[in-house]
């Protein structure tokens, strides 16, 4: 498909460009770790969500879906998820960087698929499943800033419990078990990334299991494999 001025800057585009865009001011006020400036960027990552619904309604309403769009959108969507789970590793010491880690892997993966799908004339089996994951990650991550900003003690937890190691399970089990009167608190952004990782996980499998051709040459449309 050849890509034009008039597509690259349709409306729907546009909105997956200033999700892209409104990244930076959303890391910078999170990783100031006040109160005041973690409200600010709760409000800047809903206003940054709602452009995705917005870019989707748009596409639909002003016959606007494109190619570029198809991609585009789920790619600004995977750069803020990703930037704002990134963030949480340095702003709560429980949530462990290997469930990152696979939430990264899964979205690489995506992306490299609908990449090829793109080439090969062709587009990625995609199913309600996928579209609840995400719904789901950005309303954890509006959750645990939430959480950051109400309860201000959650920083107890380097001084109560010992949070070394990489799994960081058994750490959790021990806070829930103690009488730390904000030990749900505590605990909550861990135990809500471990369901986002589980759903993650589950939504590429699927989408392995149901493209894994597109990973298969020719990578061109009109190849010979």
């Amino acid at each position: 498909m050849k890509i034009t001025k008039k597509i690259v800057l349709n409306v729907p585009n546009l909105f997956s460009v200033l999700r892209i865009v409104l990244i930076p001011l959303f890391l910078y006020l999170l990783l100031l770790r006040t109160s005041k400036a973690m409200f600010w960027a709760l409000v800047v990552f809903c206003l940054a969500s709602l452009t995705d619904l917005i870019d989707g309604w748009s596409a639909r309403r002003l016959n606007q879906e494109t190619e570029l769009g198809r991609f585009l959108d789920p790619l600004a969507d995977k750069f803020l998820v990703i930037s704002a789970f990134i963030a949480l590793l340095f702003l709560d010491p429980l949530i462990p960087y290997w469930m990152v880690l696979v939430i990264v892997a899964r979205d690489i993966l995506i992306t490299v698929m609908r990449y090829l799908a793109i080439k090969k004339g062709t587009v990625l089996r995609t199913s309600r499943f996928g579209k609840i994951k995400t719904a789901f990650q950005m309303i954890s991550i509006i959750i645990i800033i939430m959480v950051f900003i109400v309860q201000r003690d959650w920083v107890v937890v380097r001084h109560s419990f010992p949070v070394e190691g990489p799994l960081k399970f058994k750490i959790v089990a021990d806070i829930l078990a103690s009488d730390n009167p904000h030990k749900y608190l505590i605990a909550g952004p861990f135990l809500l990334m471990a369901v986002v990782t589980l759903l993650t996980a589950l939504s590429g499998i699927r989408y392995l299991v149901t493209n894994w051709r597109v990973l298969l040459p020719p990578y061109r449309s009109g190849e010979k494999a």
